[in-house]
């Protein structure tokens, strides 16, 4: 190795030396055999004439726990290994701890990052840097956001009013001068899947008007991991829909013809990524529980999609949006044998517990369509936020 390093210090001869062909013809045998070895020793990597070291600096653990070591000390980053359930509205902590081994003697200051991590390829985004009791948080994360600090090496961090989009996997970076370590946390907001189909019937919608239908409807297209979980829990839809990726998939539990054939196993099955503006189908929206409540409003008379609006209006409410009518039948039980408007004149009504004349043997939200807005046979759900 130092030989190596000698001779990568002083060159041989520029090509228009005099003594170049000679030396390069005695010298080049030797060389070649002593610099041959030299690349496979350690397998180290060999650039610009130098070996370096490829001895890892840091080393991701797993289970929520990341080490770095330098200078005879460990920097081990410490975030919860379960998932974190919460729901849209309230506070929430992530939890992320650092510390040393061997402990220091006296700290010193670091640099702590948070960022979002994304789940169809967009870049990550930041969330919250800080160094000592200097901070800065970005985008709609600004005004939420805190770091806890309870206690020494404490940086977990607070989100407050917590929105559909915040769900999702987080990372928690510490940064000690040249060395930086960091430990991911999983945050799940609770709440149902529903499918769902526009006006203008099946298939009739790009990836970009499926966000805006599942927005529209107090909701936000649903991820894989979202429509797996439904799966597992006996979901069975043989309607493809798009997914927070652009992928389009539907879930089978029963295998049968119209569904991709009796050959196939249950499972998800996926078409794969589609063109965001050219393909067109429907949408698995994903609702989040709900702080507010959905009710069937008590009316003498039966309504028009119009009056049906005005009506919530007057009671101090709004009508009811279809994320929010799923959201209340799944967390807060509710069952209604009436079906009534909704916001995007649908005609809906909610069963938790199934009985006669009451449509399906299976609990869910039962749909009668998009009647005619001008029909006076249905009544109203409305939703007044707490």
């Amino acid at each position: 190795m130092l030989l190596h390093g000698l001779f990568a210090l002083a060159p041989l001869p520029c090509p228009g030396h005099p003594g170049c062909a000679a030396v390069c013809d005695a010298m080049g045998p030797l060389l070649l055999a002593l610099l041959l070895p030299l690349r496979g020793v350690s397998g180290l990597p060999f650039y610009n004439g130098f070996y370096y070291s490829n001895r890892p600096e840091g080393r991701n653990q797993g289970n929520g726990r990341s080490e770095g070591l330098f200078n005879g000390e460990k920097l081990i980053v410490e975030t919860p290994e379960e998932t974190l359930f919460t729901y849209q509205g309230a506070s929430v902590i992530l939890p992320c701890r650092y510390h040393y081994q061997p402990a220091l003697v006296s700290p010193r200051p670091v640099r702590i990052k948070w960022w979002k991590l994304p789940e169809n390829g967009a870049p990550e985004l930041d969330v919250l840097v800080a160094i000592g009791p200097r901070h800065r948080s970005f985008g709609d994360y600004q005004g939420r956001v805190r770091l806890r600090q309870d206690s020494e090496r404490d940086v977990s961090l607070e989100i407050q009013d917590l929105q559909l989009e915040d769900y999702g996997r987080y990372r928690c970076e510490v940064i000690d001068g040249l060395e930086d370590e960091s430990g991911l946390v999983e945050l799940e907001l609770r709440g149902v899947w529903f499918f769902y189909q526009p006006r203008q019937g099946r298939y009739q919608l790009n990836f970009h008007e499926a966000q805006q239908a599942c927005e529209e409807q107090g909701s936000v297209v649903a991820s894989f991991e979202q429509l797996f979980r439904a799966w597992e829990e006996g979901l069975d839809w043989c309607n493809a829909g798009w997914l927070q990726d652009a992928s389009v998939q539907y879930p089978i539990t029963l295998p049968r013809q119209p569904c991709g054939g009796l050959g196939l196993a249950p499972g998800v099955r996926s078409y794969g990524l589609r063109h965001r503006r050219l393909h067109r189908y429907d949408v698995f929206c994903f609702a989040a529980a709900l702080r507010g409540k959905v009710y069937y409003l008590e009316h003498p008379e039966k309504l028009t999609l119009t009056e049906a609006r005005e009506a919530c209006r007057e009671d101090g409410a709004q009508i009811a949006k279809v994320g929010q009518l799923f959201a209340a039948w799944r967390f807060h039980g509710l069952d209604r044998c009436d079906a009534g408007w909704l916001a995007d004149g649908s005609v809906r009504y909610p069963v938790a517990h199934p009985r006669p004349n009451c449509g399906s043997p299976e609990p869910g939200v039962r749909s009668f369509g998009f009647p005619n807005p001008q029909s006076r046979s249905y009544g109203v759900y409305c939703y007044h936020q707490h």
